[in-house]
């Protein structure tokens, strides 16, 4: 019994020490969860007044100028399934110089190359390893294939000197172009695009064209290998369009862009002043097309090359670049534009009401009728006369004695100074006006210059010299037609890999040879061109016509080198 005694006794002091355990491991999960949610709380009061991440999608990302981390982000929140890592443009590296041998290696070489050579040594652990080339590096197979983002910058190591972009051979959709549009209207450096390849559509293009005039510094756009059936390119030529350099090359453009591109670059109301050069090699532009691109340039004197490589450009094309480049008669539509604007610039007041008439007012009194008034003040007007009269004489006698003095003081200086008019009226008048611009330039620098105290000079903005309108241009009546001069500010034509033929090739000729001629009796804006690619046309290279042109564009291209004279040249040109 006793035994029996101890055991139970033992039982519930066991129970007791385990109940006991359970109440204190209770009130401490109490005490770890109190102070989990004390902290949980504080953590989310913490998170709600900091910034948003830019993994958060609560807000909308705000573009920095950093192509990386921008493009990065606006990729993930569209949530594209594979997002182009943006990279530097790979180059070839430079091989570095051979270093220059010193005296005592070059000894050292003499003498080995005396020694005979030792044998081989066997191939053992002691064989030197070749360390990797330096001149490229090796890749994955396929990484090449996979699409990036390729950039060259002002600084490797700053993202915010992004100053072209290049992308290559995979598709670009809309919500691609979006991102692309978000990222480059903050690139201040931005000043190239290229996409080659990139599966460009009507729509692609609608909201390329309407963002690229807000890129600030952005000339360059290269789209080659983008066939688009709509063949909406020229709405990135526009009237808002910044491009200097449009390059759409093997865009399969047929003669219903290029009419629209014709348009874009001119017509008798408006003409593109901005692109510099346009590239439509490799598309599919026949003589329709060439006389619409050939009619823009009627109007426009800004475009300088123009390249139509490799397309089916026959005769007809030719002869309306030649009529182009060498004169042409105006149109009806040309006719009445040219006597608009003759009217407005020779008649700018035209337009004004004139002035009400004296009778119109007067409407008690007839206007025959003069009251004594009105010979009151005719009177007055006539003593004003003569007391001007006596005023003129003294300061006449006044401005022969400064003109005495100024001429004095200009032969001192070593100035010239123009007299015209009565009098000497016109010297003094020249006088005044110079010493008047003197102190008016001397109180601008003054206010605007650098002073003592460090003030910032206040440079005048140059004018911009507005380009002259072809129909302005003195013309010459012929047949009662009225013709112009041509365009002579396109100084690159290429029209090689063409279909055009012996009368083409005359017409061209004509063109040249008239701008030649034209560029030597008058001094007008514009050269002519200097540089004319017709070679793999329809004529062999031993054509008369193709060897005239040849020679006479040899010396107008700019970088035409004269062959060296040497002394048998020169005894032939004594002799």
């Amino acid at each position: 019994m006793g035994d029996k005694s101890q055991i139970s006794s033992a039982s519930t002091f066991m129970k007791t020490l385990s109940f006991v355990k359970k109440v204190k491991m209770g009130k401490k999960i109490e005490k770890a969860l109190k102070d989990k949610g004390h902290s949980s709380a504080s953590q989310e009061h913490e998170d709600d007044s900091k910034t948003p991440e830019p993994g958060d999608d609560s807000e909308p990302h705000v573009c920095t100028g950093n192509l990386s981390v921008d493009f990065t982000e606006l990729c993930r929140r569209n949530n594209m399934a594979v997002i182009p890592p943006v990279v530097q443009r790979p180059h070839r590296p430079v091989t570095p110089p051979p270093e220059p041998a010193s005296k005592a290696e070059k000894g050292k070489g003499k003498q080995q190359q005396q020694q005979p050579e030792p044998d081989p040594e066997p191939e053992g652990e002691g064989e030197p390893v070749e360390p990797p080339p330096k001149t490229y590096t090796t890749k994955d197979k396929y990484e090449y294939f996979k699409p990036t983002v390729q950039v060259e910058m002002d600084n490797p190591d700053k993202w915010d000197t992004v100053t072209e972009v290049f992308v290559k051979g995979w598709k670009i959709d809309e919500t691609m172009m979006n991102v692309f549009k978000q990222c480059w209207l903050t690139m201040d450096r931005l000043h190239t695009i290229n996409l080659w390849d990139t599966g460009l559509t009507c729509d692609t293009v609608e909201i390329l064209s309407g963002f690229l005039p807000q890129c600030a510094n952005l000339k360059t756009v290269i789209l080659d290998g983008n066939p688009v059936p709509e063949e909406n390119w020229y709405s990135l030529i526009g009237d808002e369009s910044q491009i200097q350099t449009l390059s759409l090359r093997y865009n399969q453009i047929t003669d219903k862009g290029a009419e629209q591109i014709g348009k874009a670059l001119g017509t008798t109301q408006k003409a593109n002043t901005k692109l510099l050069s346009l590239n439509l090699n490799g598309n599919r532009i026949t003589d329709v097309g060439a006389t619409a691109i050939a009619g823009g340039l009627r109007m426009n004197r800004n475009l300088l090359s123009l390249s139509l490589e490799h397309n089916q450009i026959g005769d007809l094309g030719a002869k309306k670049f030649g009529e182009v480049l060498s004169r042409f008669p105006l149109t009806h539509e040309e006719v009445v534009e040219r006597r608009k604007l003759l009217s407005e610039k020779g008649a700018p007041d035209r337009t004004k009401s004139p002035p009400p008439s004296r009778r119109a007012d007067s409407k008690d009194r007839p206007g025959s009728v003069r009251s004594s008034s009105q010979i009151d003040k005719k009177r007055d007007k006539s003593s004003k006369k003569k007391d001007t009269k006596g005023k003129d004489e003294k300061d006449d006698k006044k401005g022969k004695k400064e003109d005495k003095t100024a001429g004095k003081k200009a032969d001192t200086k070593g100035s010239k100074v123009s007299s015209s008019g009565i009098g000497g009226r016109g010297s003094g008048a020249s006088v005044v006006a110079e010493t008047a611009g003197k102190t008016a330039a001397k109180g601008k620098d003054k206010k605007g210059g650098k002073d003592k105290k460090g003030a910032v000079q206040q440079e005048a903005e140059p004018e911009t010299p507005e380009l002259a309108n072809p129909l302005l241009e003195q013309v010459e009546n012929i047949n009662h037609e009225l013709w112009v001069p041509g365009n002579r500010v396109l100084i690159s034509l290429n029209l090689k890999k063409n279909l055009i033929g012996s009368e083409g090739m005359k017409e061209l000729l004509k063109a040249i040879q008239y701008q030649t001629t034209f560029s030597k009796l008058s001094s007008g804006s514009g050269t002519g061109l200097m540089r004319i690619c017709l070679n793999k046309n329809k004529v062999s290279m031993d054509n008369d016509i193709l060897e005239k042109i040849n020679q006479m564009m040899l010396t107008k291209d700019p970088f035409y080198k004269p062959p060296p004279s040497s002394p048998e040249n020169e005894s032939q040109v004594a002799g």
